[in-house]
């Protein structure tokens, strides 16, 4: 058990500080409290929580029907390339390429 607390400590080297208001406060003592769980525990899980479900909707990218069927049509059948995107190509192989 004394290496297990060791282990945990170690793996929590940085703090985060803030200050809440009073009734917040209690809320989340009393959220802690529902659940049988220490108030650092509750208050890790639940900004843990918070986090991942903020990015993973900030990096998921959700397509409607109708763009899902362009996007791959697209892939399936690519247009040919513009002119500008020929220049591009050109220009890059000139530059990067030996």
């Amino acid at each position: 058990m004394a290496t297990t607390a060791k282990h945990d400590r170690r793996l929590r080297e940085e703090r985060l500080g803030f200050r809440v208001d009073e009734s917040t406060k209690a809320l989340i003592e009393r959220a802690a409290q529902l659940e049988r769980r220490k108030l650092t525990d509750f208050c890790m899980t639940a900004l843990t929580d918070a986090a991942h479900r903020t990015i993973a909707q900030h990096e998921t990218l959700v397509l409607s029907d109708q763009d899902r069927a362009v996007f791959f049509e697209a892939l399936i059948n690519p247009p040919a390339p513009s002119e500008r995107l020929q220049r591009a190509f050109a220009d890059h192989k000139r530059r990067i390429v030996p």
